[in-house]
């Protein structure tokens, strides 16, 4: 996922290493913070498969600065990545989320539509952090007290996903859907549901 961010915002625009650095990590959140380590050489991966330039700036004393920016080949790799998401990408809250997150570059509706359906479908199946046997476990018949409170948490997190996507998808089929392009820390707070459970 962290490509895809990468991607996803110099689709909006040029941006400089720690720019782009700041922006990830807002999208993140303080549970996975992006380090150097990670971000550069992934940013390297997709300098050498032609999915990202970099232009050199001169710098305000006299340092020069990499700015980056998404090349024909990006975008297209963009799109693609948005528009066939994998399983583990619909299945993963914070890896859906980073989906969300740029799903208005893709210009067909129906092509946001169809990854929106794959996440309620998803969300529509009974799910559980724990299990009895086969059997989802409910947060009323959880025993221990922080279980049961990480089956409420994740039930209410599910539920007003769950309506979101109701409310947004019949917008999307019938191409009532305005994709605003948000840039900077617009939406970013939000913090995603990781699980599915307890419904």
């Amino acid at each position: 996922m962290l490509e895809l961010a990468i991607l996803g915002f110099l689709a909006e625009g040029p941006l400089h290493g720690y720019e782009l650095r700041r922006r990830i990590a807002q999208l993140s959140g303080h549970a996975r913070p992006v380090s150097d380590g990670s971000l550069y050489p992934a940013i390297n991966r997709l300098a050498k498969a032609g999915l990202l330039d970099r232009r050199t700036e001169p710098g305000a004393s006299a340092a020069q600065r990499n700015s980056l920016e998404l090349t024909d080949a990006g975008r297209t790799e963009l799109l693609r990545r948005l528009r066939e998401p994998t399983d583990h990408d619909i299945s993963d809250g914070t890896r859906f989320f980073t989906i969300l997150a740029f799903l208005s570059q893709l210009p067909d509706a129906a092509d946001r539509h169809a990854v929106l359906r794959r996440r309620l479908d998803f969300l529509e199946r009974p799910a559980s952090f724990f299990y009895d046997g086969d059997r989802p476990v409910r947060a009323e018949d959880a025993d221990d007290p922080y279980r049961r409170g990480m089956l409420v948490v994740a039930r209410a997190s599910s539920a007003a996903e769950r309506a979101w996507l109701r409310e947004v998808l019949p917008r999307t089929a019938r191409g009532l859907e305005q994709s605003p392009r948000m840039s900077g820390g617009a939406a970013q707070r939000a913090a995603p549901p990781h699980h599915r459970s307890g419904r």
